[in-house]
C-alpha cells in the first residue's frame, strides 16, 4: 500500500507552493486559489512520482536493517505507477509511450540499486515544521513544511539526499540556486543539531540510464532568503499578483492550458466559469 504524506493541518508553507507561484502565479492561482480540477497527470511527473516512491521503500527497509530485492523494488515503483494511471488520465508527450516509461523506470531503480546503499539513515520523506523568519527577525504566521527523501547521519554532519530524475546531467550552477536545499537545510538544522549538507542524486533518463551525485552547501544568508521570499510571495498573493509566465517550460503538458488562454486579466469570476470542464488541451502556449 502506498503511504500518504502527512502534512499539519494548519496553514502553511511547502516548497512545492512557493516553487509553482514562483514559477507561474497564474497557475498557482487556478490550482490553489480556485480549485479548477486537474484533468490529467504528465507522464514525467508520474514517472517522477513513482521512482521516488520506489526508492523511498527501499531506503525504508535499509532503515530498518532490511535490503530489498530489486524485484521488491520495481514491484514498489509499478504499484505507484499503477496508482497514477487509475487516478486521472496520463498525458504522454511525443514519442512516449506507457510501456517505455515503465521499462524507464525500472532501468533507473536498477541503475541506483547498484550505487553503494546509503548507511545510518535518519529519515525518509519525514514531514519537519519549521517556522518562518526573514531577515529582519520577523516571524511569520504560516510555517514552513519540508519533506526530504532522506536524511543520513555521516561522521561530521546530517546529509540530505534529494533525489531527481532529469532527461540530462544537472550542473552545480543549477543545484547551488535551488531554493529547495535552503528549506531542506533549515528544516534539518531546525529539528537537528549540527552541520547540514545537501546532495542532489539525479537518476538520468538517458538510454543508458545514470546516476549523478551533485554537492551543495547553504549558507545562513540562503536560509535567511527563504523567509524574505515567502514574506513577498505572500504579499503578493495578498495583493491578487497573479498572472502567466509562458514558456515552452511552464506550458508544456500545463493541465490549465485552456482557462489560461481564455484567461483576460479578469476576476475570480471568470476563472471559476470552469470548474467541471474537462481540459484536454496541446501541450504549448
Amino acid at each position: 500500500m502506498i503511504k500518504q504524506r502527512w502534512i499539519p493541518n494548519r496553514p502553511h508553507w511547502s516548497y512545492s507552493q512557493l516553487s509553482q507561484y514562483l514559477r507561474c502565479p497564474l497557475q498557482y492561482y487556478f490550482q490553489r486559489v480556485v480549485g479548477l480540477p486537474i484533468r490529467f497527470t504528465p507522464s514525467g511527473m508520474a514517472l517522477g512520482s513513482a521512482v521516488h516512491h520506489g526508492l523511498a521503500v527501499y531506503h525504508r527497509d535499509l532503515q530498518l536493517g532490511r535490503q530489498m530485492s530489486a524485484h521488491q523494488v520495481q514491484s514498489a515503483f509499478i504499484e505507484a505507477w499503477q496508482a497514477a494511471e487509475n487516478g486521472r488520465p496520463m498525458q504522454f508527450r511525443g514519442g512516449e509511450s506507457r510501456n517505455g516509461l515503465v521499462e524507464k523506470g525500472v532501468d533507473l531503480l536498477e541503475t541506483y540499486l547498484k550505487e553503494p546503499p546509503p548507511t545510518d539513515i535518519v529519515a525518509v520523506e519525514e514531514p519537519m515544521v519549521v517556522p518562518v523568519t526573514t531577515s529582519n527577525g520577523e516571524i511569520l504566521e504560516k510555517p514552513l513544511v519540508a519533506i526530504v527523501d532522506l536524511l543520513c547521519r555521516t561522521q561530521n554532519e546530517l546529509k540530505v539526499v534529494e533525489f531527481k530524475t532529469s532527461g540530462r546531467k544537472m550542473s552545480e550552477n543549477e543545484t547551488d540556486t535551488f531554493m529547495q536545499a535552503s528549506c531542506y537545510v533549515q528544516a534539518v538544522q531546525d529539528r537537528f543539531d549540527g552541520p547540514v549538507s545537501v546532495r542532489y542524486t539525479v537518476l538520468v533518463k538517458t538510454k543508458t540510464p545514470q546516476v549523478q551525485h551533485i554537492e551543495t552547501v547553504r549558507t545562513d544568508l540562503d536560509i535567511s532568503r527563504v523567509g524574505d521570499v515567502i514574506h513577498t510571495v505572500e504579499r503578493a498573493i495578498n495583493a491578487g499578483a497573479f498572472y502567466p509566465i509562458e514558456s515552452a517550460f511552464n506550458c508544456s503538458g500545463c493541465p490549465f492550458f485552456k482557462p489560461c488562454r481564455e484567461w483576460r486579466g479578469t476576476s475570480q469570476t471568470r476563472a471559476l466559469e470552469h470548474v467541471g470542464e474537462t481540459t484536454t488541451e496541446p501541450n504549448s502556449c
